[in-house]
């Protein structure tokens, strides 16, 4: 018997240089992701423990150390490298989904944002 639960952590907002432009490298901006991954959590459910699941606490901290770390061009770049971090750092992970924001893109027009998601599934 299987328990896949999703997990969701929403608008999780960090301040950030990435970009293609110079100016964005200086400047910096804030970017905000969505990470959404499943998780075959039964046991820890059944027990109420953190063994066998992912403790969201420290998948903000891992999704933080990447969105914060190193400076990458392409919010594209920066999804990938955040639910590649993810899978390698929780075994317990199954499927990864990650949505990027970047509310601030340097477009000469209204935006609301830029988004991109990428999702990557343990092999």
């Amino acid at each position: 018997m299987s328990g896949v639960f999703t997990i969701t952590l929403k608008n999780c907002a960090f301040f950030a240089h990435h970009g293609v432009f110079p100016e964005e490298g200086v400047l910096g901006q804030r970017f905000f992701v969505d990470a959404e991954f499943d998780v075959d959590a039964l046991e820890a459910a059944e027990t109420d423990t953190l063994e066998g699941t992912v403790h969201y606490g420290i998948a903000f901290e891992v999704i933080r150390d990447i969105v914060t770390g190193s400076r990458r061009q392409l919010i594209e770049a920066l999804a990938l490298a955040i639910a590649r971090g993810l899978l390698y750092r929780f075994p317990e992970m199954q499927r990864c989904r990650i949505t990027v924001r970047k509310p601030s893109a340097p477009i000469a027009g209204i935006l609301d944002h830029v988004q991109v998601s990428v999702e990557e599934f343990r092999q």
